[in-house]
């Protein structure tokens, strides 16, 4: 927001310059990004008029004007287009010095004498604007030193407010904060109510009172918008950056930028029947200012006659009932729009107006009334007319409720780390417009309706310290009283896996939790998303419920910039819901695509495949000591191949899957070559076993081998569990070491072939003891899964 330190001073008059007033603003929260000066630095140039202007003889685009300059009259030679008789213009006098160190002399142009320079705004700094002269009102005392009738020598202050405090986008919520900071008086214009000289009306009606609880609108008949607005209101507004268009548009701009009421004035005439405040209808469409034309959705507010809506509410009016300079019957409306419903409104149409960005931030709903008699006084200073009585439709329901909120005392030195006095909180706190009442534990503070921002004591703390001053606050040493923590060995972190992936060598990516929807529902069909309310874009409106579509994402990504060989992973929560809850999971993801190993002249080129994963995965689980808990079981998954795929179980629980990637998935990514993916919850990585000692064996360890025929729905992991079972007290280790099938063996089955390892921690085991548990072992395979021994 830019404001003009000038209009600023008129209200509050610190006795501070201008660097130290931004220094206190931005101490204060209100950031100051830039002070400028509202013109180029010039002098020597005076209030001229053109009293004659005849084509000059040799030119065809210039004239010879002879210019009043209060003391002389000189001969200007001019080419702007709007040089004309009776024009007021200003008019830099020979030995004058323009902006650039331009200094005017006399010259000849085309043969004729030129004795100094009609301006226009760009050449002085005023503007960009040099299409022609710079037009001064009519009663602009010729020969007056433009600086000093402008009012020139003056700052604009470009303050970057944050969201929360739409209080200060006004020159009223400014001057309260400069007041308060430099404990001075502030002295606000007197705004009296404007006595009706009509008895003429227009309805309103408010059919979405929880959007729009109270609308203040009044007739005014028989204005002259073709008059223009005075210079002291076009300069406050081009100073705040806004162009001066006419008495209507320009007041409503001048109230907006003084007491932060946006409000809008329609054509009367134009309007059917009366005001309906409500939510757009499907097929309506509205041709805006800005001379686009669009179909408001239905979930968007407003301002409709009894045929069809005039405006977006609180965002921009329709062309159809814009004010022009034939315009004489107007209707000015100010209303107070809830700022939940308006909150991106504007942006789902690619808009973003002043009006907006003060509504969706919220406005004061008691200064509506207040900003129309103050419209009103000064339309009617400016063009005339007639004012009818104000028409106020209020619900009082659906206004904001404002609780009390409850300062306790003795969190201020805690907080703040210093004792306020209790005449310091109550100045600051009443100075920023609240009403504070003295209680048991400190204070209950009414909080005013511009303050959308203060809701729980914290946020009075905040307002202490900040009015305060943060750099006034001590600056103490923490003190504690620290005790070692102890360490839980069966809790980890994840850092060591981290680590250890890296050691395999895997690359962590960093993902959105954001997706797209389509890739949602490729992975994940069976479980339904969050949707976002606001999402960052169409490729991110739901919450991810799995890493995979994130990690994939970023394998094609590198696959296509002929990265061959990956190996990703990734940690970071999944949403899933869960009842009337969200359950936030965390999770590890890997993936692993293209050669085993790294290209050299003594690497093999074949490719990884799911057993390089799933011994990626339990060499993980070594780091918690639970690779004996470990077993992967023959599974099937959306996305993954139905024969490459095993879910993952952790001492009887389900913790995570594997698989490669379904040939159908890869061709809708566009991927060309085998993906293997595996997610894991992380509450079994970083769930350890307390280390314990096992002394080193002094006896020999005996192994034998065996081999057994099984069906082909046998796995490998079953027959290892049946193992541990019966091997008794003396077996330590299970190794496959061959799969077999084809030739020699029923095409229904295969063979594997097992190496048991037996040990003794207190003497040497006997051959015959050994035998006799393997025996075991061939039994109950037989028995349990009609397995055959092979010679």
């Amino acid at each position: 927001m830019k404001i003009s330190e000038q209009w600023l001073r008129e209200w509050v008059n610190p006795d501070v310059d201008t660097q130290a007033l931004a220094h206190q603003l931005t101490m204060a929260g209100l950031e100051v990004d830039a002070v400028e000066p509202v013109a180029g630095a010039f002098s020597g140039v005076v209030v001229g008029e053109i009293v004659s202007a005849e084509p000059h003889p040799d030119a065809d685009k210039l004239r010879l004007c002879r210019v009043n300059a209060g003391a002389e009259s000189l001969q200007v030679v001019c080419g702007a287009p709007n040089a004309r008789v009776g024009l007021k213009a200003p008019f830099a006098q020979v030995g004058a010095v323009l902006p650039g160190d331009f200094r005017i002399r006399k010259a000849k142009l085309r043969g004729q004498a030129s004795e100094g320079m009609l301006c226009a705004e760009a050449e002085l700094g005023l503007s960009e604007a040099d299409a022609g002269l710079m037009e001064l009102a009519p009663e602009a005392p010729v020969g007056t030193d433009l600086r000093e009738y402008l009012g020139l020598d003056d700052q604009v202050i470009e303050v970057d407010l944050t969201p929360n405090r739409a209080d200060c986008l006004s020159m009223l919520g400014i001057a309260r904060e400069v007041a308060l900071l430099n404990g001075v008086p502030m002295c606000s214009p007197e705004i009296a109510p404007v006595l009706p000289t009509i008895e003429r009306t227009f309805d309103v009606v408010l059919d979405a009172p929880e959007r729009c609880p109270r609308y203040v609108g009044r007739v005014i008949e028989g204005v002259d918008l073709s008059r223009p607005s005075p210079l002291w209101l076009q300069e406050r507004l081009r100073r705040a950056g806004v162009r001066s268009i006419d008495p209507a548009v320009d007041v409503t701009n001048y109230v907006l930028l003084e007491l932060g009421q946006p409000m809008h004035a329609f054509d009367l005439d134009t309007l059917q029947g009366g005001i309906v405040v409500r939510c757009a209808r499907a097929g309506e469409s509205l041709e805006l200012l800005d001379g686009q034309t669009l179909e408001p959705h239905e979930s968007s507010l407003v301002i409709a006659d009894h045929e069809r809506p005039l405006a977006l509410a609180g965002i921009m009016g329709g062309q159809a009932s814009a004010v022009s300079a034939g315009s004489c019957n107007l209707f000015l409306e100010s209303a107070f729009f809830t700022p939940q419903p308006m909150a991106g409104q504007a942006r789902g149409y690619g808009l973003h107006t002043d009006s907006s960005h003060r509504f969706e931030r919220g406005v004061d709903f008691t200064l509506q009334r207040r900003a129309m008699e103050r419209a009103t006084a000064l339309l009617l200073e400016i063009a005339g007319g007639n004012a009818g009585p104000v028409v106020e439709v209020v619900d009082e329901a659906h206004l904001p409720s404002r609780a009390p909120v409850a300062l306790r005392a003795a969190r201020i030195p805690r907080v703040l780390g210093l004792d306020m006095p209790a005449a310091d909180v109550e100045r600051i706190l009443g100075g920023l417009g609240l009403d504070v009442t003295a209680s048991e534990e400190g204070w209950l503070c009414e909080v005013p309706g511009w303050r959308f921002d203060i809701a729980i004591e914290a946020d009075l703390l905040e307002e202490l310290a900040r009015v305060y001053g943060y750099e006034r606050l001590p600056t103490r040493r923490i003190r504690a009283d620290l005790a070692m923590p102890t360490q839980d060995e069966t809790r980890l972190s994840l850092r060591p896996v981290r680590s250890h992936l890296s050691s395999r060598g895997y690359n962590e990516a960093i993902t959105y939790s954001f997706v797209e929807p389509e890739l949602q529902r490729l992975f994940d069909p069976d479980t339904p998303p969050v949707s976002l309310t606001n999402p960052i874009s169409a490729d991110m409106a739901v919450m991810r419920t799995s890493l995979l579509p994130g990690l994939v994402g970023v394998a094609r990504r590198n696959l296509n910039r002929q990265q061959g060989r990956l190996r990703l992973y990734e940690t970071g929560l999944r949403f899933v819901p869960a009842g009337k809850g969200l359950l936030q999971e965390p999770m590890l993801c890997l993936l692993l695509a293209g050669p085993r190993q790294p290209e050299g002249w003594d690497a093999k080129r074949d490719g990884a495949d799911f057993y390089d994963l799933k011994g990626d995965i339990e060499s993980l689980f070594r780091i918690a000591r639970r690779e004996g808990e470990l077993r992967f079981v023959a599974s099937e998954r959306s996305a993954l191949h139905p024969g490459r795929t095993a879910a993952i179980h952790l001492d009887g629980e389900e913790v995570g899957y594997l698989g490669a990637l379904h040939p159908s998935v890869r061709a809708s990514l566009d991927l060309d070559m085998d993906i293997y993916v595996a997610e894991i919850a992380t509450r079994g990585l970083l769930s350890a076993r307390m280390p314990a000692f096992t002394p080193v064996s002094r006896f020999p360890v005996i192994r034998r081998d065996i081999a057994v025929v099984v069906d082909k729905t046998v796995t490998a992991g079953e027959l290892a569990e049946n193992v541990r079972t019966v091997a008794g007290p003396y077996f330590e280790d299970f190794t496959l070491f061959d799969v077999y099938e084809g030739k020699g063996i029923d095409p229904k089955r295969k063979s594997l072939a097992m190496g048991l390892t037996f040990r003794d921690q207190s003497r040497t085991l006997s051959d015959e003891e050994v035998t006799e548990v393997v025996q075991q072992v061939i039994d109950s395979l037989r028995k349990n899964y009609n397995a055959e021994q092979r010679s």
